[in-house]
């Protein structure tokens, strides 16, 4: 008989290109995945991975292996669901992977009350960047995915995915009190053209909204300071050092030092999704999930 545990780890192997990899992301030693991938060699008895240089890759068994066994565990996956379903219980331990003000200012305030009104859920929380998100719950490493996504900056769901919208966020440009635009009810692009940005990292999300705010200005923003948390941007704003672009989830009550100016043409709203696998969309836990996150963010 298969060890689905030790399925999953090769599954993970293949999908992060390491034992190295699959181990990170399963929270496993490397050890602990090579010893299962051995186990699973001789349950089969094939040989499923092959050293190339210093890392590894997958037999032809070892391929074929996963992309059946995939199915396979999406089918125990849904079985389980209706099981649940049909029992009418929300039981079962669901592993969350959220972006960081997600995390802080959704997350994080449900959990008290949806554990304490389903003491047999447990959940398990990280967190993540969209994109690793979605491929976090695409090849079954997490269970429920918390994602954003920007105006028309893309953001690729796969076919056997689900998502929710449960809500829409918008972002303030955030300028220290003395600024020239502090008292202005709203501002645009062409206002925010000769101004010293604080922003995130390059490649996230937030950072190429920013971008796409410039879109026919004939400018890029002006990045001076780059930082990944948005209480840093805070900071810096109220040392005057630049302006910056922060979302309202998950943001703490803004300083003395700082103001909140509205953004418009275009305005910087976000959708806010929950995705999981369609296999899971019959389970109990994971609709409970999905409507407590709906109720905390409905006015």
């Amino acid at each position: 008989m298969i060890d689905l545990a030790a399925l999953t780890s090769l599954q993970a192997v293949a999908t992060h290109g390491s034992v190295v990899g699959a181990a990170d992301a399963l929270g496993f030693t490397p050890s602990a995945i090579s010893q299962q991938v051995k186990r699973l060699e001789k349950q089969v008895g094939v040989a499923l991975l092959e050293r190339v240089g210093r890392g590894v890759m997958l037999t032809g068994q070892g391929l074929r292996l996963v992309d059946e066994g995939s199915r396979l565990l999406s089918d125990l996956e849904e079985l389980e669901s209706g099981v649940h379903r049909d029992a009418g219980r929300v039981v079962g331990r669901l592993r969350v992977a959220a972006f960081s003000t997600a995390m802080r200012g959704l997350v994080a305030p449900v959990v008290r009350d949806l554990l304490g009104r389903h003491p047999d859920l447990a959940l398990t929380l990280a967190e993540r960047e969209p994109w690793d998100t979605i491929d976090l719950v695409a090849s079954g490493q997490q269970d429920l995915g918390i994602v954003h996504r920007w105006g028309d900056v893309p953001l690729h769901v796969p076919e056997h995915l689900v998502a929710v919208t449960i809500a829409h966020d918008v972002a303030d440009v955030i300028v220290p009190r003395g600024h020239r635009l502090a008292g202005r009810t709203r501002v645009s692009p062409p206002d925010l053209l000769d101004e010293s940005w604080v922003a995130t990292p390059e490649g996230t999300i937030c950072r190429q909204w920013l971008m796409r705010m410039h879109d026919g200005t004939g400018r890029t923003p002006r990045i001076a300071h780059v930082a990944l948390e948005f209480d840093s941007h805070l900071a810096l704003v109220g040392a005057g050092l630049g302006i910056a672009l922060v979302p309202r989830l998950g943001r703490r009550p803004l300083p003395d030092d700082v103001v909140a100016v509205t953004a418009h043409r275009p305005s910087p709203t976000r959708e806010i999704a929950v995705v999981h696998r369609t296999s899971m969309r019959d389970s109990p836990a994971v609709r409970e999930v999905v409507r407590a996150l709906t109720s905390a963010t409905s006015p």
